[in-house]
């Protein structure tokens, strides 16, 4: 599998840069992770973003789902439907937006829910945020891709991304700032998660651009060796 970071940051965007949105070629199939500010463009340069296989998103904040609207009006135009998995959320004008539209094929997940799709075995597992969210972890062709989306901590997550050969996580706050009451891991805490899950490469993602990710990198190596920071433009091998 090959992953491809389009947008990185979280909750807003550096300068040129985008929020969350990961494209993710898994066997013959595209798998379209968030769809942030900024990444439909991106994606465009790839791809045709009504060829993907799916569109995957771990909540709807806007920062995770803001170009969805847009890709509205490229599907319209191109007369094509998306298929379309996310946790319902009915207080979301997004999620409402997506229901109704015949742009979309909406599919609801919730933690546990298990798929094949296009060759790969898709597991939806349980995330901590302050609206229903979810994170997924992708087997396909003997290897394993984990994608935490938006959590702080949970007792399930060093079982739920068990083994991953790459985990995408969020780890957003340096550890002096974080708090158990944050909508985020710290990125100590998500090299934590990697050594408990015993993951291979941790990717840290959804990086706030008023936290220097040199520090963040620094606290993460000093538990998992085997750590990135996250960088917009980068292709990585799982």
């Amino acid at each position: 599998m090959k992953l491809h970071l389009l947008g990185i940051n979280g909750p807003f965007p550096e300068s040129g840069g985008a929020t969350s949105g990961y494209l993710l070629e898994a066997g013959e199939s595209l798998f379209q992770f968030d769809l942030g500010s900024g990444v439909l463009g991106r994606l465009t340069a790839l791809t045709a973003p009504e060829s993907v296989t799916a569109l995957f998103l771990s909540h709807w904040h806007f920062d995770h789902a803001a170009d969805v609207p847009v890709l509205m009006y490229r599907l319209e135009a191109m007369k094509q439907v998306l298929p379309v998995y996310a946790p319902e959320d009915a207080d979301s004008s997004f999620f409402r937006l997506v229901s109704s539209s015949a742009c979309f094929d909406l599919k609801t997940l919730k933690s546990g829910d298990r798929l094949s799709l296009g060759g790969a075995e898709i597991t939806v597992n349980a995330a901590r945020h302050p609206v229903p969210a979810i994170g997924f972890r992708v087997s396909c062709e003997g290897k394993t891709f984990g994608y935490t989306g938006d959590t702080n901590t949970l007792p399930s997550l060093a079982k739920d991304y068990r083994g991953c050969d790459l985990l995408l996580a969020d780890g957003l706050f340096p550890a002096s700032v974080w708090t158990e009451d944050k909508p985020h891991l710290s990125a100590e805490l998500a090299a934590r998660l990697a050594e408990d899950a015993g993951a291979g490469q941790l990717v840290i993602t959804h990086l706030n651009p008023v936290f220097p990710p040199e520090a963040l990198l620094k606290e993460a190596r000093f538990l998992h060796r085997d750590t990135r920071i996250a960088r917009a433009g980068e292709i990585l091998e799982c």
